[in-house]
């Protein structure tokens, strides 16, 4: 059984394709992986910036790490709870 050499540079060209897809396609999941990934590891690094300094508490440290992971969350996926509002005066 012989194959056309037009059916195979189909096959070919759909087998290209498909794999071109599949090695650049990013889902959501995977970019807020990715983000959560890159706010921990700038935390780490500011953290370990503070203690470097020797001007700070190891608690004041922490505080700065959970600033800048706090930093990093803003406008993604879990945007900070808003308080609620005041009612109007009367």
């Amino acid at each position: 059984m012989t194959t056309t050499p037009l059916r195979r540079a189909v096959c070919v060209l759909s087998a290209i394709v498909t794999l071109a897809g599949a090695a650049y396609a990013q889902t959501q999941g995977m970019e807020r992986r990715d983000n959560r990934r890159d706010n921990r590891a700038a935390g780490r690094a500011a953290k370990q910036a503070c203690k470097a300094g020797d001007e700070k508490t190891r608690p004041e440290c922490r505080q700065v790490k959970r600033t800048t992971k706090q930093q990093g969350r803003q406008g993604t996926t879990n945007p900070p709870a808003e308080p609620p509002a005041a009612p109007p005066p009367q």
